[in-house]
């Protein structure tokens, strides 16, 4: 069983920056790609950025490109999202998930929340103004 944990959650003001962490237990987790998605209040989780299992291909949501990164260190079990130029727009419970049909895949990366699963508990990021 897979056990997904995300952290590096906090408060932090406009134009500050915040690194996620997804931690995975279970050797499995390094070769699928993993998807960060957020859930703001009242509003349904979407879509942030999700990355291949070797790490070579990402895509982002139009919101966060350019401002936000995703990577991994399989070495680790881990995959990152480092956020920078945050804006209070960006306040929401963030997750991390796997996609299990994605296992040593390079293409066809998901940003639909139903391909994913292996869910975090999430972790709060909140920007102020």
């Amino acid at each position: 069983q897979v056990q997904t944990v995300e952290s590096g959650g906090g408060l932090v003001q406009a134009g500050g920056s915040l690194r996620l962490s997804c931690a995975a237990s279970g050797r499995t987790f390094s070769t699928y790609a993993v998807g960060w998605f957020r859930q703001a209040p009242g509003k349904d989780r979407e879509f942030v950025a999700c990355i291949s299992w070797s790490g070579v291909n990402t895509n982002y949501a139009d919101s966060v490109k350019g401002r936000f990164t995703i990577s991994r260190d399989n070495a680790k079990n881990t995959v990152y999202l480092q956020m920078n130029s945050l804006k209070p727009e960006d306040t929401a419970v963030y997750y991390c998930a796997r996609d299990p049909r994605s296992r040593y895949s390079e293409s066809n990366l998901q940003v639909r929340e139903g391909a994913y699963d292996y869910w975090g508990q999430g972790t709060q990021v909140t920007v102020s103004s």
